[in-house]
């Protein structure tokens, strides 16, 4: 049992402490490539205190050293590494290169580049010198967006990423997993075609039966339930449902999925039975996945302002490596749980993705 307690982490947290359980069993590597940011600094204490996570932070060291210093935070096991310092500068520079050209694209000096911190974290995460990288917290999302989409491969079969979010609401053990909702796509597609939204709904149903060892149960989210109206946004929502229920199958996922359906229908048993009887869902959906970004971006803000929701970053899908993005205005307990849900994503990768490099 863990017997660790601070403010940054809740023991009876139902969804974060089962994950810290395994992963002292089998503790990852986390890049944060905002090594500077006093927030990346507690968060990285507590990993190393939970013994669950070995965080590797960039930045200038001494700089880094002199705030830990201020905070009294002890660096013992914290990584840290200034990427222009790093004796593995020059070879992310050549493999940057080497990329670019196959790409057919001129590179006037890879340094450039490099120095970026979003950069070489994903460079490190790509070739296997980290695990998995948390980011963004420093920055505009696209800036960190673009350095993991040009550097980290996409998964197999898959061409385009988008995210899903982990909500857990306390107050709310009826909802989802023990009070976990995971909602997609909340920070990169703005208005998804159908198979951006099948995507996303499957490889979403794959990061919560992961972190959550139960079945996932999904929900496609319109306005509309069972045909209750219809238009080109229903009709998509509804042609995406179909196309996840066939790429789940073809991947072997046990999953449930079912849509077009209005939000209380997903989540409550009893609308769920007035609106849409004899759904597999049965008003117990714990994904959900909503039309647009606009939707999703807008529900998830609210479940954390209006019903007290944490929630633990934007998890990347579609990529070959685990990745997450945490807001600028994101708190350590946010941080700190996009950490362990990367790591926790990482422990599964191997079994996606082979080791090979970009040629």
């Amino acid at each position: 049992m863990i017997t660790v307690h601070s403010p940054l982490f809740d023991p009876s947290n139902t969804f974060l402490a089962p994950m810290v359980e395994v992963l002292r069993r089998h503790p990852k590597r986390i890049v944060f490539p905002s090594g500077l940011d006093p927030r990346v600094l507690r968060v990285a204490a507590e990993l190393v205190k939970l013994e669950a996570v070995a965080p590797v932070l960039l930045g200038h060291r001494p700089s880094i050293r002199a705030m830990a210093a201020e905070l009294g935070i002890n660096m013992e096991f914290i990584g840290v590494i200034d990427p222009v310092d790093s004796d593995d500068f020059d070879f992310f520079c050549e493999r940057y290169r080497r990329v670019e050209k196959a790409r057919h694209r001129q590179v006037n000096d890879p340094r450039e580049v490099m120095i970026k911190p979003a950069y070489f974290a994903a460079m490190m995460v790509q070739y296997g010198y980290a695990d998995g990288i948390v980011g963004g917290n420093e920055g505009f999302p696209a800036a960190f967006f673009r350095a993991l989409f040009h550097l980290i491969r996409p998964l197999p079969g898959r061409d385009s990423a988008s995210s899903c979010l982990p909500a857990w609401l306390p107050q709310r053990p009826d909802l989802g997993v023990k009070g976990t909702l995971f909602l997609g796509d909340c920070a990169v597609i703005p208005n998804p075609t159908v198979g951006q939204l099948a995507m996303t709904a499957v490889e979403s149903a794959r990061a919560a039966a992961l972190l959550c060892a139960e079945k996932p149960r999904v929900a496609m989210i319109s306005f509309s339930t069972r045909g209750s109206a219809r238009n080109a946004s229903t009709t998509k929502v509804l042609a995406a449902m179909e196309l996840a229920r066939s790429q789940a199958r073809q991947l072997l996922l046990d999953m449930e999925i079912d849509g077009e359906m209005q939000l209380d229908a997903a989540i409550d048993p009893d609308t769920m039975q007035r609106k849409a009887p004899g759904s597999t869902l049965g008003g117990k959906a714990n994904v959900l996945i909503f039309p647009d970004l606009n939707a999703a971006h807008v529900a998830f803000k609210m479940l954390e302002y209006i019903a007290g929701a944490e929630t633990y970053g934007q998890l990347v899908l579609g990529l070959a490596r685990p990745a997450a993005q945490v807001s600028r205005v994101a708190k350590e307990r946010t941080i700190l749980g996009a950490a362990l849900c990367t790591a926790m994503r990482a422990m599964a990768y191997r079994d996606l993705v082979n080791a090979e490099d970009f040629s």
